[in-house]
């Protein structure tokens, strides 16, 4: 009862912070966990990300959504350290994270996912998860000839990642090789092994992709519990309607730019989103007067034409 209790307070502060704010991109927050200004990334002539200014609130879950080809996922690169943008600056905590390594992001307590699972397949689903982990002694090559000074923090990781596996249903998995497992279960091996450096802001790049429909709902379980556990999502999907279910705010990017910030349950019918994704305002279908204007136009260009053949 308690644990449901925290839930619903947990949601409801959330909901509460993002209460009667403007619908404008790079709205402002009441206490955001993470600030980026003018980030721009260019490929070539090709600009991918010119993002002037956005603010996740803490505490949230908010979505980045788009169509494809948006800049969604290159956007988190650049935030986590995974590529370096042109320009721009971004604070985690109030922290500069520019040019920051994506290690050293993630032991500031800024981690993130991969669309495509980044489980090391030739090892065990608990080596997996012992590699998450931060600051371990026996990565210095004089103290791992010595057991004295790494064998206490080595059970003690053992047993967070325990934790975590049986939190996640993956504990019967422990000794498996990560390659055995299926899409899905990459999916909750690669969130798990995350929670390993104890984060306080979780990035999802599209957490659903690739996942069997039977494992959907635990997913879908585990990214809300990660607010019930006091940590900040921003995630990456293409599925409204897992969008819809669990996010308490929505970011909308399109052509490298954020374009429209709001609630679900509103963003999907402003109509700077519906022309992103359809192109509303080229596809809808004409008026009687825009059908007859057009006709017009068409005549005229058809008389002139005819004209100028004549002349010669």
């Amino acid at each position: 009862m308690h644990a449901e209790t925290t839930a619903t307070e947990r949601k409801a502060a959330a909901l509460a912070a993002f209460k009667d704010l403007a619908r404008d991109p790079g709205v402002p927050k009441p206490d955001p966990i993470l600030v980026v200004d003018n980030v721009v990334r260019r490929f070539g002539g090709l600009t991918a990300v010119e993002v002037e200014h956005v603010e996740v609130q803490r505490g949230s879950i908010t979505a980045l959504i788009g169509p494809n080809g948006a800049g969604k996922t290159t956007f988190f690169n650049q935030l986590t350290g995974f590529d370096t943008a042109d320009s721009g600056q971004w604070t985690f905590n109030g922290r500069s994270m520019n040019g920051v390594p994506a290690h050293k992001v993630a032991r500031a307590g800024m981690v993130r996912t991969f669309q495509l699972t980044k489980a090391l397949s030739k090892l065990t689903v608990l080596e997996n998860m012992r590699l998450g982990a931060q600051g371990q002694k026996g990565e210095s090559f004089w103290r791992a000839l010595l057991p004295a000074f790494w064998k206490g923090q080595e059970d003690a990781i053992t047993e967070r990642a325990d934790e975590l596996l049986t939190r996640f249903k993956l504990d019967a998995k422990r000794g498996d090789f990560a390659g055995s497992l299926s899409g899905g279960q990459r999916k909750l091996l690669e969130m798990a092994r995350a929670l390993m450096v104890e984060p306080e802001l979780v990035m999802l790049d599209e957490p659903m992709a690739g996942v069997n429909p039977a494992l959907t709902q635990s997913l879908l379980g585990h990214v809300k519990d990660l607010r019930e556990q006091g940590m900040t999502v921003l995630f990456v999907e293409h599925d409204m309607d897992m969008v819809r279910d669990i996010s308490d705010w929505v970011i909308v990017m399109a052509q490298g730019h954020v374009i429209a910030e709001g609630p679900p349950e509103t963003i999907m019918s402003d109509e700077r989103v519906i022309d992103a994704y359809l192109g509303a305002h080229h596809d809808a279908p004409l008026s009687e007067s825009e059908l007859e204007e057009q006709l017009h136009e068409a005549e005229a260009a058809l008389e002139a034409e005819i004209e100028e053949e004549t002349q010669k």
